[in-house]
C-alpha cells in the first residue's frame, strides 16, 4: 500500500518564508551590484573629465612656456609644473635668488594669463596649489627625526609662500588677481615625497616647488553648466 506524506501547514510556511528569503536576497545583490557599476562609472567618467581638463591647461602653458623659451618641466598629463629648487633659491634658503625672480618674472605671466584668459577652462579649475619640497639630508645638530622633519617643513612651506608672494608680483594681467587669491594653496610638503631614481634619492631633483592644478568635481562642474 503507498503511503503519502501530509505536508504540514508549518512546513509550507517554512517553505514560502526561504523562497521569500532568497527572492530578497537577490533582489538586494542585483541592487548592491547595479550601484556598484553606476558608482564605478561615474568615477570613470569624473577621472576622465579631469584629465582631459588638466591635460588641456597643460598644453597650452606647455606651448606659451616654449614660445618664450622657458624652461620648466610641465607633465603633460596632470599640468603640475615642476621648477628645481636651484633654479630659485640658494641652498638651505627660502629667499628668492635673483636668478629665481627673473624666471618667475617670465613664468607667472604665462601661467596664470594662461589659465585665467578662457574663462570656461578656469571656473574648472577648484585649486591651483603652490607646494614646496625638500630632499630628506639632515639639519646639522639635529638628532631627532620629528624635528627633522619640522624643520624641512618649515623649509618647504617659507619656500613656497616666497614662490606665491612673488607671483602676485609679476606682470600678470590684475583682472584675474580676485580669481587667483580665491583658488590659491600654498603647501609645504618637507621630505614626505622625494624623487627616487635607480632605487636612490636624488636630492637636487627632490629640492623643488611644484605648481600643481585641482580640478573641480565632475558633478560640480556639470551642475555648473561646464561640462563638455
Amino acid at each position: 500500500m503507498a503511503l503519502i506524506k501530509r505536508q504540514s501547514a508549518n512546513d509550507n510556511e517554512e517553505n514560502i518564508f526561504w523562497v521569500t528569503m532568497s527572492d530578497l536576497l537577490l533582489g538586494l545583490a542585483i541592487v548592491f551590484i547595479t550601484l556598484f557599476v553606476v558608482a564605478m562609472t561615474g568615477f570613470t567618467q569624473q577621472t576622465i573629465q579631469q584629465q582631459k581638463i588638466q591635460m588641456e591647461v597643460s598644453e597650452k602653458i606647455g606651448e606659451q612656456l616654449k614660445k618664450a623659451d622657458v624652461k620648466a618641466e610641465i607633465d603633460e598629463m596632470t599640468g603640475d609644473l615642476n621648477i628645481s629648487d636651484v633654479e630659485l633659491f640658494e641652498l638651505g634658503s627660502y629667499v628668492l635668488s635673483a636668478r629665481g625672480k627673473k624666471l618667475l618674472d617670465k613664468l607667472a605671466p604665462i601661467y596664470i594669463n594662461t589659465i585665467f584668459a578662457d574663462k570656461e577652462l578656469s571656473e574648472k579649475i577648484k585649486y591651483i596649489v603652490i607646494q614646496g619640497h625638500t630632499d630628506s639630508h639632515m639639519f646639522a645638530g639635529v638628532k631627532s627625526k620629528d624635528e627633522q622633519f619640522i624643520r624641512n617643513m618649515d623649509l618647504s612651506l617659507k619656500r613656497a609662500n616666497a614662490v606665491a608672494d612673488y607671483m602676485f608680483k609679476t606682470n600678470y594681467n590684475k583682472q584675474y588677481a580676485d580669481h587667483f587669491r580665491k583658488i590659491l594653496v600654498v603647501e609645504g610638503k618637507s621630505f614626505n615625497e622625494p624623487i627616487i631614481v635607480n632605487g636612490v634619492e636624488d636630492y637636487n631633483k627632490s629640492r623643488r616647488v611644484e605648481l600643481k592644478l585641482e580640478v573641480q568635481d565632475w558633478n560640480v562642474a556639470t551642475a555648473l553648466g561646464l561640462k563638455r
